[in-house]
């Protein structure tokens, strides 16, 4: 008799929780977008940080109700294969999946970018490969060999990346102004969306923090208090470093690195240092979050059939999915090697509006499907979700064409997986005496 399979262990508490919704939405974006959105719309730009976070608000409103219905790893595949069943639970988990590898690649990239701040070398080829395997490689290992210890050490980096920011904003403030009058920028309304578009970037990867419920001590309460402590953190330090940046830069569009060089205008060459520091502090958080979520995706793939079954090995001693682990960090390191900052955000900002507008897709189905479900109920639930779809479908509309293709390479793909496990399935039935 084979001996039982090792499962998962629950680990995760409310504000461990907490922890990676903040881990897994601040990250690159903040330390590299202001001086994007700057360029695109000027000293409006702030105004389009509150618009997108009232957008983020309503679908993080949608994934807290239907997030808080499942105790099983998965995140979006999840609720997507619930709901509208396995080829479409199936596109969604591997859509996910290029999210959480695009988006990892792009932190891991911005990581280089800022540490040239002390070490100028870092940017050639052969320093920049050896510090993006130390840097891939130690979280990996970290989160090979437990929960646990990979949800303090995300937890850890939350608290550590929020504390830079907070000295920025609160003596940035008072130098708001400084940067004296902007010169007009003429906005047009494809810039407002190209702008929103990337700062879902920014207020996006809080789903990943979704996918190991099924090492979450209690889901139902926890998942909807974590991503609203995410949302109304994040929305006020972004609004706010944007103020800063923009008050302080005379050109914020002008730089790669708009928060190290705001800070050096009013805390001068140590504040640089700070900022620098912080950012690396932060993309390395950010990175810990992801490389603790998004493994479970793929085991929650394996562990329902939907994928290669190695994928959903668990470790008999450390309880982790640790081939998903080390397979995330090999395609995390590629994809860091073969892109750039720009090209990662843009098409993981695209690919999580899939998954955003499909999971408030789901909220409409499972009130349908589970009405009697024990789970957190959104107030005027069916109206958000119905927002939250249109909000995504305006957004996708500003794709380009390179990312399009990627979209329908990766549905090929997705397609092409649903058709082995539908053949898979068949031989298994029909191989069946009964």
């Amino acid at each position: 008799m084979r001996p039982p399979r090792p499962e998962l262990l629950r680990a995760i508490g409310r504000w461990s929780l907490a922890g990676l919704v903040l881990n897994s939405i601040i990250g690159s974006g903040i330390f590299g977008l202001p001086s994007v959105v700057a360029g695109l719309l000027g000293r409006a730009g702030i105004f389009a940080y509150l618009i997108a976070a009232a957008g983020i608000g309503v679908i993080m409103g949608c994934f807290a109700e239907v997030a808080s219905q499942f105790r099983e790893a998965g995140g979006p595949y999840l609720y997507a294969r619930t709901a509208f069943g396995r080829l479409v639970g199936i596109q969604m988990g591997w859509l996910a999946w290029l999210v959480r590898l695009t988006a990892s690649a792009a932190a891991a990239n911005l990581f280089v970018v800022y540490l040239a701040e002390f070490w100028p070398q870092a940017k050639e080829p052969l320093p920049r490969a050896a510090v993006l395997t130390f840097l891939v490689g130690i979280l990996a290992a970290v989160n090979y060999r437990g929960v646990a210890r990979g949800a303090q050490f995300s937890s850890a980096f939350a608290v550590a990346k929020l504390l830079p920011l907070a000295v920025f904003i609160a003596v940035g403030l008072f130098f708001v102004g400084q940067a004296g009058p902007a010169a007009p920028v003429a906005t047009t309304a494809g810039a407002w969306l190209e702008a929103i578009l990337v700062l879902i970037f920014a207020f996006g990867g809080f789903e990943a923090a979704m996918m190991p419920m099924a090492e979450a001590k209690d889901p139902r309460r926890d998942a909807p208090f974590a991503l609203f402590v995410g949302l109304v953190v994040c929305a006020i330090v972004y609004t706010l470093i944007q103020l800063v940046v923009q008050g302080v830069l005379p050109s914020p569009a002008g730089t790669d690195r708009p928060l190290a060089a705001a800070a050096r205008q009013f805390l001068g060459p140590s504040g640089a240092v700070l900022l620098t520091l912080g950012a690396l502090i932060s993309l390395y958080g950010y990175l810990s979050g992801q490389t603790l979520n998004a493994p479970r995706l793929t085991y929650a793939f394996a562990d329902r059939g939907d994928f290669p079954a190695f994928f959903a090995a668990v470790h008999p001693r450390f309880r982790t999915p640790h081939v998903s682990i080390v397979a995330f960090a090999a395609l995390v390191w590629a994809l860091a090697m073969g892109g750039n900052f720009r090209w990662n955000v843009t098409l993981s900002a695209v690919a999580r509006l899939f998954t955003y507008g499909l999971v408030c897709g789901a909220l409409l189905v499972l009130r349908r499907k589970q009405p009697e479900a024990a789970a957190f109920r959104l107030p005027f639930g069916r109206g958000l979700a119905v927002l939250g779809i249109a909000f995504s479908l305006v957004l996708v509309s500003r794709m380009g064409r390179n990312e399009l293709l990627i979209l329908l390479a990766t549905a090929a793909v997705a397609l092409l997986n649903w058709s082995w496990v539908q053949r898979r399935v068949s031989d298994t039935s029909s191989r069946s005496p009964y």
